[in-house]
């Protein structure tokens, strides 16, 4: 199956951006979510626009005690390094688990994080860090804890007329802990089951599961946790113990 017709923008700057968004235009940034949904025509809008060579949209900068990541970085840069330090460590070791190289070279970690797939690596460990989504609208920036910008399956924070820009995430000290994990029954596919857990100095440890078919379970304290307690309102047997095995590891790996 072909995708049904539609015309192709490609806007030069930000307010280009926003005003093809505001007549209609469908966002894309590596494509790799939307282009096998325009083949299969489970999406059919009627003009997208190309983000990838907005200027800023892709590419890293260290500001201050934070550390921006545009929305057009791909996966592949995350992977071989792009992102400084502890912090580019972690994320980097998640961007290598995410499907296939060639994927990775076109696919985006805003781009991911805005689909909001529940099972995307992204949508699983960013609401672990106390971070920002910074969403760019008619009004200017604006700023959405991490822990609050996917709100359900395929849905965001994001206002209507506003595209995301970047992700800001703080530096780590070198002392910062890490332990992800997620079952995938072969390379490449989604995962059935996710949980991380990021433990800063001196701070309540925070512990995400994902890949629900909700939002994103944020724990900003899992000091303590009872994992068996989290995963009762998972309704199938299968996926339930799945969870709890992703919320285990983590723990142990933590420790």
């Amino acid at each position: 199956m072909k995708p049904a017709a539609f015309d192709y923008a490609r806007p030069a700057d930000w307010p280009a951006a926003l005003a093809l968004l505001a007549g209609g235009a469908r966002p894309m940034a590596g494509g790799q979510s939307l282009g096998p949904m325009l083949n299969l025509r489970l999406a059919q809008p009627e003009r997208v626009a190309d983000l990838r060579h907005l200027p800023g949209y892709a590419g890293v900068e260290v500001q201050g005690e934070a550390i921006r990541i545009g929305a057009g970085t791909t996966h592949a840069a995350i992977e071989d390094g792009a992102v400084p330090g502890r912090l580019g460590a972690i994320l980097a070791g998640v961007a290598r688990r995410i499907a296939y190289r060639p994927v990775r070279n076109r696919g985006t970690i805003g781009g991911s994080l805005a689909h909001a797939d529940p099972a995307a690596d992204w949508v699983a460990v960013l609401p672990a860090f106390p971070g920002h989504a910074v969403a760019l609208g008619p009004d200017g920036e604006r700023r959405i804890p991490l822990a609050r910008f996917v709100t359900g399956v395929f849905e965001t924070a994001l206002a209507p007329g506003e595209l995301l820009r970047a992700i800001e995430l703080p530096v780590l000290p070198e002392t910062t802990r890490w332990s992800h994990w997620k079952f995938c029954r072969k390379p490449g596919e989604f995962s059935k089951a996710t949980a991380c857990l990021l433990a800063l100095p001196d701070a309540p440890p925070r512990l995400v599961l994902a890949a629900l078919d909700t939002a994103p379970l944020v724990i900003e304290d899992a000091t303590g946790l009872d994992p068996a307690a989290l995963i009762t309102g998972i309704a199938d047997p299968w996926r339930r113990r799945l969870a709890l095995t992703a919320l285990r590891r983590v723990l142990e790996g933590a420790a």
